[in-house]
């Protein structure tokens, strides 16, 4: 394999419809509860997300935004201050992602949430307390409303069909954008991007015995 056969994805603009989850500490239990994390694979964790705040104990829908049929195809994740916090599990983003969340906007993130999420490529970017809660606002009034999370400029920008549009003056930890801007997030797609490049290093090891 050549180092062009591998496309490695960059992320510099995120857009779709939005979804709001409002609370502030809302953590990684809460995200993805403790039970579903024996999962083998991830595939199929989205349909557990935020299951106990979802849920009662038989199974019966409460009030939550994750099951509403307005929000069923949301894919931009709006939310208030230290989201992600408690245990570094990464099933939490990997939860969200499979669920259909390609980007989350917020006042605040943990730190390791954050980190899970871009190794999913899925950007964490914040804006003033005062901008989530309009934006929050707007997506309930508007649950088809158009949000582009613009990474590269550091924007949200977001308005409904013939009516004035919104931009947030946003915030993207500078590596984070770099990352993805760049498409150096993917650790896997960098190494068979470089494939030729990494097996030639292999070689060059003392302690790397190849393969006969």
């Amino acid at each position: 394999m050549t180092g062009d056969e591998t496309a490695i994805e960059t992320v510099e603009r995120v857009s779709g419809t939005g979804i709001p989850v409002r609370g502030n500490d809302i953590d990684t239990d809460q995200i993805i509860p403790a039970r579903f994390l024996k999962v083998v694979t991830f595939d199929g964790l989205g349909q557990f997300a935020f299951h106990d705040v979802r849920f009662t104990d038989d199974d019966e829908p409460k009030d939550h935004p994750f099951n509403e049929d307005r929000f069923r195809n949301a894919s931009v994740l709006v939310v208030n201050s230290n989201f992600g916090c408690g245990s570094s599990r990464e099933h939490a983003p990997q939860a969200l992602k499979r669920w259909g969340i390609d980007a989350v906007v917020g006042e605040s993130f943990a730190e390791i949430f954050a980190g899970n999420c871009l190794a999913l490529g899925v950007p964490t970017v914040t804006a003033s307390a005062r901008e989530i809660e309009a934006l929050q606002d707007f997506v309930d009034e508007n649950p088809d409303g158009e949000i582009e999370v613009d990474v590269a400029d550091e924007s949200v920008r977001y308005g409904a069909p013939n009516s004035e549009h919104h931009e947030i003056d946003a915030t993207v930890d500078e590596a984070q954008r770099k990352a993805l801007v760049e498409g150096v997030w993917d650790t896997t797609a960098l190494m068979k991007s470089n494939a030729g490049a990494v097996t030639e290093t292999a070689r060059s090891l003392p302690y790397v015995e190849e393969a006969e």
